[in-house]
């Protein structure tokens, strides 16, 4: 019997996957437990094996589509076995198909015209109609070149038509390609069913042949583009800049780093642990802004920023406030080993999840920067490296202290600058104050 390939649901947040790949063809044998195809969320891919013995009779999608999740995606059951109702696309299908074969009968019923080219002349006039010529400029064809079926030889319409199709099709991004400097349809494409990549272009143009690559961006990339945009869109972020006293940090780590078989607390397990001090005391920063209303949150779910090779990726510690810096430690390293790894729960990894987060670019020598709002969440810090800097020792001597800056963006529609300040200059305290039990 055959039995529908639904895209899996990943979490109850999650309301849509994009499909990358499938690793089985169109009549295929598949063995319960061979690996059969490719999705990824906005912040994890996964992979998923067949659930039954059969063969892979339909497919329904291929890669970079967005599927909504519980749809069928394909078939597998037995050779021979009818497929039909199992694509929900399938009656819009049938009405395309039936509109083709109307269109074929007409095309056939029409004469074929044959494309013809000649040397194109600087000089010479050419006769084109308006709408020919209109037509050309935004397909970009050299309708200079081309001989016309028209009265008296005038270029007309179906000679551009003819034309168009004589060459393969070319992606939007080539097209832009070919007006921005000037290039004409290559012969041959390598994208899908022949189309004209980009790539393409550059490698027919001497000029610019080797010194750029055009490359599309990975599905993840737009995910996250689209949601650092619809944060910038959708809210009024401000940033205020702080340092903090640094040398308890360093004393505490460098306490952790002597003592025999205590746990690896790092500079920024400290910082959220003092972080969540802060927001305990101020709990206007632990919530979500709705628009209309602000959701206020009695415990803390901490997010934290962690930088993948598949993109940046923030996983929520749930209840955060209960744990020890130790278990706050443990839990930091553990879901970030699951984002690397691309086995994290998605339901830690939506904005919602997390009351306030946390991202941290000490490590890569930054100083200062303006990190994006996780929306709805009414604030982010950022966590800077530490330098020295000049301070008052007390009793009229100055010297160099090390300092770690700290970057807080919130949203002025939920907080104001004053309760901001406060809560950041908190944060500093804090830091400077820690004591931990390890």
């Amino acid at each position: 019997m055959a039995n529908a390939i639904i895209m899996p649901r990943q979490g109850q947040s999650v309301e849509s996957c994009i499909f990358t790949d499938w690793y089985k063809q169109v009549g295929d044998v598949i063995a319960k437990g061979d690996m059969l195809f490719a999705y990824e969320t906005d912040k994890a891919s996964f992979e998923q094996e067949a659930e039954e013995d059969g063969v892979l009779l339909a497919v329904f999608c291929e890669a970079g589509d967005e599927i909504p999740v519980l749809q069928n995606i394909g078939v597998i059951g037995q050779e021979g076995e009818s497929v039909d109702g199992f694509n929900s696309n399938s009656a819009e299908s049938t009405e395309v198909e039936i509109q083709v074969t109307e269109v074929d009968k007409q095309v056939q019923e029409e004469p074929v015209v044959e494309i013809v080219l000649k040397e194109s002349d600087s000089d010479e006039r050419v006769k084109i109609s308006p709408r020919a010529k209109k037509m050309a400029e935004s397909e970009l064809v050299p309708y200079a070149s081309i001989v016309g079926t028209g009265p008296e030889g005038r270029v007309i319409v179906r000679d551009i038509e003819a034309y168009l199709l004589s060459k393969p099709k070319v992606t939007p991004l080539a097209k832009e390609v070919m007006k921005e400097e000037g290039l004409t349809i290559a012969e041959k494409g390598s994208g899908l069913a022949g189309a004209v990549r980009a790539t393409d272009l550059s490698a027919n143009n001497p000029v610019y042949g080797n010194d750029f690559e055009i490359k599309r961006l990975p599905n993840i990339r737009k995910l996250i583009a689209k949601a650092m945009h619809a944060s910038l869109q959708n809210s009024a972020q401000l940033t205020h800049h702080l340092g903090a006293d640094a040398r308890r940090l360093l004393e505490l780590r460098k306490q952790v780093k002597a003592t025999e078989g205590a746990p690896n607390i790092t500079i920024n397990d400290m910082v959220c642990f003092a972080l969540i001090k802060a927001l305990k005391q101020f709990p206007d920063a632990n919530a979500h802004f709705l628009g209309d209303s602000v959701k206020y949150f009695s415990k803390v779910h901490l997010g934290l920023a962690v930088d993948t090779e598949r993109g940046l990726m923030v996983p929520a510690i749930k209840n955060a406030d209960d744990l020890s810096i130790t278990g706050l430690s443990n839990q930091f390293k553990e879901v970030a080993e699951s984002c690397r790894q691309g086995n994290v729960d998605p339901e830690l990894l939506n904005s919602e999840a997390a009351s306030f987060t946390v991202s941290n670019l000490g490590n890569y020598g930054v100083e200062m920067f303006t990190p994006v709002i996780n929306l709805p969440q009414v604030a982010i810090l950022g966590v800077n490296t530490i330098v020295p800097r000049p301070a008052d020792l007390g009793g009229g001597v100055y010297g160099f202290v090390p300092y770690m800056g700290l970057s807080l963006t919130y949203d002025h529609q939920a907080l104001d600058g004053g309760m901001a300040t406060r809560f950041l200059k908190q944060i500093a305290i804090e830091i400077e104050n820690l004591t931990i039990d390890f």
